[in-house]
């Protein structure tokens, strides 16, 4: 068969639980979710209130606490919060990237310091953080083994391919200012497996899709993808691959408004993004060092975007004329939002305003 663009977005929508809130617990969202964009602390939380119903955020706070949802530099080089199992797989079909992308960067290799030399400091580094670690106490510990070996230094290699996760350190979105770091155990994978089960988990939560939506989600190579996705049981047709016995929701189903977070996974997930962001707002939403705006969703798609204001409010952008009937249901998410906001940061991601600047004329309301 062939999928029209409405079917592929109402298929992300469904699979993202962004079709109607579930009254599901946050195990089971994250589950389904698959994977959440974790740059900014408070994003994790905002995904999750817009996908559960009666969603309590104390519940992630607890979740990462005790290691059920982690927070790790995983697919693209960049942070995301998974569930603890898909953690230790992901990891491991990602590890030769994350190595790449720092052992065979210029910055690396100018240090007096060799890829063997890191690697061993690996084992003292795991050892050490067996319990959280604040980024000071590891440099030092690394400065004794090699010495300095100027910036970015080992610590910067390390921190993304060592295994580690980010510990809780408080605040109101339980990452503060200033990291700290944990090992965890992982059971050894046979890395093609662990690719396959990454691009399977993908499929469940982001089909179908295409291979080059998997090398942009995941930035591995085509050619790794293609070998993984051989050894898994998939549909395929027009080049959309699948999990089998999943069914794509009729196009014309309704997708109610929403205010999604910083990066949202979905904004981010696909080659072809205009299965969620219309192409003359793409530059718009992802600026050009890969900053992902807090956006308004509208029939499904991004429709422009919201920040918080200084008196408790939320700033609505609209880059098109939407109807009242849709500026009351952005009003009424906005409500929703601002108690979330209000009881942990009200002013959430205040450090990206500049952005704001130079946004076209749009229809800007204060819900």
């Amino acid at each position: 068969m062939t999928y029209t663009a409405r079917q592929l977005n109402r298929a992300t929508l469904d699979r993202q639980m962004l079709l109607r809130r579930e009254p599901v617990d946050l195990g089971t969202a994250v589950d389904r979710v698959v994977a959440i964009q974790a740059q900014e602390p408070a994003s994790p939380y905002i995904a999750l209130w817009n996908r559960i119903e009666g969603f309590d955020p104390s519940g992630l706070d607890e979740a990462f606490a005790n290691g059920v949802v982690r927070k790790a530099s995983l697919m693209r080089i960049t942070l995301h919060a998974v569930a603890a199992a898909d953690h230790e797989v992901f990891h491991h079909a990602m590890l030769p990237a994350l190595r790449a992308s720092r052992l065979y960067d210029k910055r690396f290799k100018a240090m007096d310091v060799t890829i063997d030399q890191v690697d061993a400091l690996l084992e003292h580094l795991l050892e050490f953080a067996a319990t959280p670690r604040q980024k000071a106490e590891i440099e030092e510990l690394l400065h004794s083994h090699v010495g300095d070996v100027g910036e970015p230094g080992v610590w910067w290699a390390l921190r993304t391919y060592g295994g580690l996760v980010h510990a809780p350190t408080g605040g109101p979105w339980s990452f503060g200012l200033r990291p700290a770091y944990q090992a965890v155990a992982t059971e050894p994978r046979e890395r093609m497996a662990a690719v396959a089960e990454l691009l399977r988990r993908y499929l469940t939560g982001f089909g179908p899709a295409t291979v080059l939506d998997m090398n942009q989600f995941t930035m591995l190579p085509r050619t790794t993808i293609r070998e993984a996705l051989a050894l898994l049981n998939l549909t395929e047709s027009g080049g959309f691959h699948d999990v089998p016995d999943r069914t794509v929701p009729d196009e014309d189903v309704p997708a109610p408004p929403r205010l999604m977070a910083m990066w949202d996974s979905t904004l981010l997930a696909y080659a072809d993004r205009s299965r969620i962001i219309p192409e003359p707002y793409r530059k718009l939403v992802i600026r050009n060092n890969g900053d992902t705006l807090p956006t308004l969703l509208v029939d499904g798609h991004v429709a422009g975007v919201w920040r918080p204001t200084e008196d408790g409010g939320v700033e609505a952008s609209a880059f098109h004329a939407l109807d009242e009937d849709q500026w009351a249901g952005l009003a009424e998410e906005a409500a929703s939002l601002r108690k979330l906001l209000g009881d942990r940061e009200p002013l959430v991601y205040k450090r990206y305003a500049r952005w704001w600047a130079g946004l076209p004329a749009a229809d800007v309301r204060v819900l």
